[in-house]
């Protein structure tokens, strides 16, 4: 690998000197609770070893009570409905039978919530979806309290479950990990024929049955949707931070590699733990590690809700980033792949053309990587520039591909797609909000029109219904969707009908203190602004009819209002009352009204959190 890229690696220190208090302090923390036993569990009495015993087969007793043998938890995300997660129930019997074999015991530590964004989308329960996070990252702490797991592996895959795992990994920081992903779903019809339906529909061109037809032809089999959006981002960043197996990410469910990469990680994880080379995950994630997730984020397109889930699953191990960082790193890094909504390509044919070694290596060879970084497999990332294979049925990593298979999904770094990571820091006197340009269209990255204001994106939808859009250019904002306001719900459901004024040739933006679909992307928007209009932020002062000058260009968001009048006025008290009760939303109060702002992770967690 060449040099370092002197941005980069001004960057980088810049983050390191920031985050050195917080990330001592974490460091500090996790090695004051690591064991000096043999194993994790001799701190513990012999009844509470009883009822950790008492479930399992005699043989796996009479091996638990050996000295040095490592136990391995669990914590799955799995359940039937949801189709990413629903592979995983076979992975503990694969675990179990396979760290048998190399002289260690696992136990399933505990399970956690996996809600579809995809179900949920546009309805109340949405509003329980980005605070989900922060339940998993709980449950995933309540599974690994009992102090039983010398070692842990971590089945997730989907929006907020990788970042919840994540951070609950690492408030048990001390013991080793590896995470183990279930893989895409086989692909189904192509992205521009069910984005053709989707918009068909909201013209009320074709019906319901239509529209379900080529629903269920795009969502159709076990794993995760194929489109390129946060569920699949996460799995992209999980081997950019070395926490997969090399190149694991991207098989489909249900095939012999899928059970291979399982049973690989789960002995190679028994196996360190053993032999003393496994480092705790608390150690291994370091400020480097964070931000080789942030340059895979750009390189690949990655999803806008990760300015907050990397966000919060960096400050979980001490390291503070902040969206400076995102829009620094996005000018230096280019564009590689393209998948949908970038593209019209898929993450399997994105990982046929060469997928995430093909990535890594091009990167690395660049200078754009960090390769002083720890990983599960080791250190460096030249073990990540490869795929593995199954050869007379064992498990062999070979070089990526040497050219890319189809240069309208994958490029080489001297010829990328775009020189910069198509993600960008919008900031004025509205707040600073982030917007997702590289699948913008080139005519509609700047404009200059009258705001008009909705609380609630079902007004947008019934302005629409009524004709009230049509024929005039204008900047939608949608305030109260922030974290305090409602939990901050994805407001995908606007971009269909925002889309067609588009390509009636009127111009239009979104403003919105709340998040979009990873799947959006046509629609200008500058979203996550920061504050958000509960904790007083600008956008709660702005009134339709206000010009707003939106260039994505230049990241200028500007409320263009004498600047004393647009002080003087103020911000008007929301009913939230419509939001407070219903699908368990109540439940929710206390997240809502601790969460932090979008720009530090939209965080319900206080205390020495960082």
């Amino acid at each position: 690998m060449t040099n370092l890229h002197p941005k980069l690696a001004e960057i980088t220190n810049r983050i390191i000197e920031r985050s050195r208090p917080t990330r001592e302090a974490y460091l500090e923390r996790i090695r004051a609770q690591k064991q000096q036993g043999r194993v994790e569990r001799d701190q513990l009495g012999c009844s509470n070893l009883a009822h950790g015993y008492a479930a399992m087969p005699k043989t796996i007793k009479i091996e638990m009570q050996k000295e040095n043998v490592p136990n391995l938890g669990m914590i799955t995300a799995y359940n039937d409905m949801v189709s990413a997660h629903q592979p995983f129930k076979d992975f503990p019997d694969w675990v179990k039978d396979e760290v048998a074999k190399h002289g260690a015991t696992a136990q399933v530590a505990g399970g956690t919530p996996a809600m579809c964004d995809g179900i949920t989308q546009g309805y109340e329960g949405m509003e329980l979806s980005l605070f989900s996070r922060d339940v998993i990252a709980m449950s995933t702490a309540v599974g690994l309290s009992h102090q039983m797991f010398d070692g842990a592996l971590f089945f997730g895959v989907c929006d907020k479950i990788v970042p919840g795992l994540v951070i609950g990994a690492l408030s048990c920081g001390h013991i080793p990990a590896i995470f183990t992903p279930a893989g895409p779903m086989v692909s189904g019809i192509g992205n521009k024929e069910k984005a053709r339906t989707r918009q068909l529909f909201a013209e009320g061109k074709v019906g319901r049955d239509a529209l379900l037809e080529s629903e269920m032809g795009s969502y159709h089999s076990p794993g995760t949707c194929t489109f390129y959006g946060t569920a699949n981002s996460n799995q992209m960043m999980m081997e950019f931070m070395g926490l997969h197996l090399p190149a694991a990410a991207f098989f489909n469910p249900y095939t012999p590699m899928r059970e291979a990469l399982t049973r690989y990680a789960a002995a190679h994880l028994a196996q360190s733990v053993k032999n003393g080379t496994a480092k705790p995950i608390g150690e291994m994630l370091s400020e480097k590690s964070f931000i080789n997730a942030l340059i895979g984020l750009m390189a690949t397109g990655g999803s806008t809700n990760h300015t907050m889930h990397l966000v919060a699953m960096a400050r979980a191990a001490g390291v503070i980033l902040n969206w400076d960082d995102f829009d620094e790193i996005s000018a230096i890094v280019p564009l590689l792949i393209r998948v949908y909504p970038n593209g019209q390509a898929d993450v399997n044919h994105f990982a046929a053309a060469g997928g995430l070694p093909f990535v890594i290596r091009e990167l690395r060879n660049a200078g754009l990587l960090h390769d002083d970084v720890d990983t599960v497999v080791g250190h460096g990332m030249q073990a990540y520039t490869q795929e593995p294979f199954l050869l007379d049925g064992k498990l062999v990593w070979q070089d990526a591909v040497a050219e890319s298979r189809d240069e309208n999904i994958l490029r080489t770094i001297d010829n990328p797609f775009s020189p910069d990571g198509g993600l960008r820091l919008m900031k004025g006197n509205i707040g600073r909000s982030v917007i997702k340009v590289s699948a913008m269209r080139p005519n509609s990255f700047e404009i200059e029109a009258p705001a008009i204001v909705f609380d609630d994106q079902r007004d947008v939808l019934a302005a629409f219904e009524r004709g009230e859009l049509d024929g005039k250019d204008f900047v939608c904002v949608v305030r109260y969707q922030g974290a305090r306001a409602n939990g901050m719900p994805e407001l995908h459901k606007l971009t269909p009908p925002l889309a067609i004024l588009q390509d009636r040739g009127q111009k239009v933006a979104l403003v919105t203190d709340g998040r979009m679909s990873g799947a959006s992307g046509k629609v200008p928007a500058a979203i996550h602004v920061s504050p958000e209009a509960l904790m007083g932020g600008n956008i709660g002062r702005i009134r339709t009819g206000d010009m707003i000058r939106f260039n994505a260009h230049t990241g200028e968001l500007n409320v263009l209002v004498n600047e004393r009048e647009f002080k003087a006025r103020s911000v008007p008290a929301p009913d939230l009352s419509r939001n407070a009760h219903g699908i368990g939303r109540e439940l929710f109060a206390g997240f809502r009204s601790h969460a932090s702002s979008a720009e530090t992770g939209a965080m319900s967690f206080g205390g020495d959190f960082a």
